[in-house]
């Protein structure tokens, strides 16, 4: 059985093209997520358009994903980190 500290998440790295790598909260993913999504709302990958709100689209790229297309050469990545032992 897995350890469930292998699932804990304290932050998450994110990397997006021409630009220094952010640490970021889980809650603060979540808002960056939901407001690009809100901005691609008629253009959403499939797997996303059964979800009806941007809080339940953002909560499952966070939970599923690790990285989202947002446009010709636009990209945004996300890696989970542990900050502590």
């Amino acid at each position: 059985m897995p350890d469930p500290m292998m699932f804990q998440q304290d932050a998450f790295v994110v990397l997006e093209p021409n630009q220094p790598e952010q640490f970021l909260t889980p809650s603060e993913l979540l808002e960056k997520l939901k407001q690009i999504l809100a901005q691609r709302q008629d253009n959403l990958p499939r797997d996303l358009q059964k979800f009806t709100s941007l809080e339940s689209q953002a909560q499952y790229l966070l939970d599923t994903s690790c990285d989202l297309d947002v446009g010709p050469g636009q990209y945004l990545q996300w890696y989970a980190v542990r900050l502590e032992k």
